[in-house]
């Protein structure tokens, strides 16, 4: 009887391991005995596993658990291939010292037609950008000018044919869905490149299948966001006009995105953490404001912490809302308790003396605090500095006799924790309830 067991659970993992599809990587050129193997989340990797192996770059990998979508084996410093699973057994060789040239997919058809779409999109966007300016600019009547149309045809006959017959080859396949969503768009030539532009905004999100789940486990989302971002870029407009672009272009894709949740916030985060970057604070906070907050996303823990202040401040800290309690120690020692303010009204700031803004801002605060012919409006000023030097000088050129206070904790001070200061200068102007 326990033979007989035996023999079934033996049978039943060798059976699931069937399953398990292998991954094999030949790398030659290198004496790497060890690799990393990450998932990729839109432009986020995370780490899956180690790969130890007794040959310099011989590299096996197999777990059923893997699910499909797009992998990087990183290996030597700063060195990686990315590669397919989508259960079908893989082999690539490369050669260490130029691995793009190098690359051979041995087995895996999903993989062979990644390799030769990522070659034939870069392929075809270059060459067809410089057709476009040669079409713009040269004389139509001219025999060059037909010719360049000719080519130009004949590229986008290349690259929609090879498009349409991976599709249909097996479309129901990741890569065949991954093609269909992440494809360039295919535009008018003789178009006047302000119309293209037009055609762009209106059309270049046709093919994405934001109703795909799966694809989060792509490039597939964040490729076509910054793409579509970039028709809405103009450097020679000023900061707000720029933004102003952006928020139209974040309409456009959210409003799309929102017919599948997951795929609503995986692009709700790329594009938090894109704006980030590049100091697009409006931007954030309508975002904020108008997505997060209003559908209540959650979004993931990798989130940094100052964008989930931003959230957390909008959400608890709204209209209406009597906000916590203030106990600080003022620059003369004496304890200021928010709660025992008698006035009409209350303008809590935040600030900081290393912030530009606040030099400029607070001063012309304080003109219009001083001007009260019956003081209504007190000024709670709370300072974030962690140097007390620091700080009683920031008052002491600027003659700030309101209330200032500090914990000189930072960011960390609890008066800037139980109100999510993630920026400065921060206001929140109360009533007499503390509202």
């Amino acid at each position: 009887m326990n033979k007989k067991i035996l023999l079934v659970i033996t049978f039943a993992c060798l059976n699931t391991a069937n399953f398990a599809q292998q991954i094999k990587i030949d790398i030659t050129n290198t004496v790497s005995t060890k690799a990393a193997l990450f998932s990729l989340n839109g432009e986020r990797f995370s780490f899956v596993d180690s790969i130890f192996t007794s040959a310099p770059g011989k590299f096996n990998y197999s777990d059923k658990n893997l699910i499909h979508g797009f992998y990087r084996l990183s290996f030597d410093v700063q060195k990686s291939i990315t590669l397919l699973h989508d259960g079908e057994e893989v082999e690539i060789t490369a050669n260490a010292e130029n691995i793009s040239e190098s690359i051979h997919i041995v087995t895996s058809v999903s993989n062979k037609f990644y390799f030769k779409f990522l070659n034939l999109s870069k392929s075809y966007k270059t060459k067809t950008e410089l057709l476009q300016l040669i079409l713009a600019r040269y004389p139509k009547d001219d025999d060059y000018y037909k010719i360049t149309q000719e080519k130009f045809v004949q590229l986008q006959k290349e690259y929609s044919e090879f498009v349409e017959n991976s599709i249909k080859s097996n479309p129901n396949s990741f890569i065949a869905r991954y093609i269909q969503s992440a494809r360039l768009p295919i535009v008018v030539f003789n178009l006047p490149l302000d119309k293209q532009r037009v055609f762009l905004k209106t059309h270049a999100l046709d093919n994405l299948n934001f109703n795909d789940a799966q694809l989060i486990y792509s490039d597939a989302f964040t490729n076509k966001t910054i793409e579509y971002l970039t028709y809405y870029r103009n450097p020679q407009l000023p900061m707000d006009l720029l933004e102003k672009e952006f928020i139209f272009a974040v309409d456009t894709i959210l409003n799309k995105a929102k017919v599948n949740q997951i795929v609503y916030q995986h692009i709700v985060e790329y594009l938090i953490d894109g704006f980030k970057k590049f100091g697009f604070d409006k931007v954030i906070d309508y975002i904020v404001e108008n997505y997060v907050i209003k559908d209540d996303l959650c979004l993931d823990a990798k989130t940094e912490s100052s964008i989930q202040r931003r959230i957390d401040q909008s959400k608890k800290l709204s209209v209406g809302v009597v906000v916590p309690n203030i106990k600080l120690q003022s620059a003369d020692g004496k304890e200021i308790d928010l709660s025992k303010i008698k006035s009409d009204k209350v303008l809590i700031l935040f600030y900081a003396s290393w912030c530009p803004h606040c030099q400029t801002l607070l001063p012309q605060i304080f003109g219009l605090y001083n001007s009260q012919k019956v003081r209504k409006t007190e000024v709670l000023a709370i300072s974030i500095d962690t140097s007390k030097a620091d700080w009683l000088n920031f008052i002491k050129t600027y003659n700030l006799n309101w209330l200032n206070v500090s914990d000189l904790m930072g960011w960390e001070g609890k008066a800037a924790t139980d109100y999510f200061i993630y920026a400065t200068p921060t206001m929140f102007l109360i009533d007499s309830e503390k509202k």
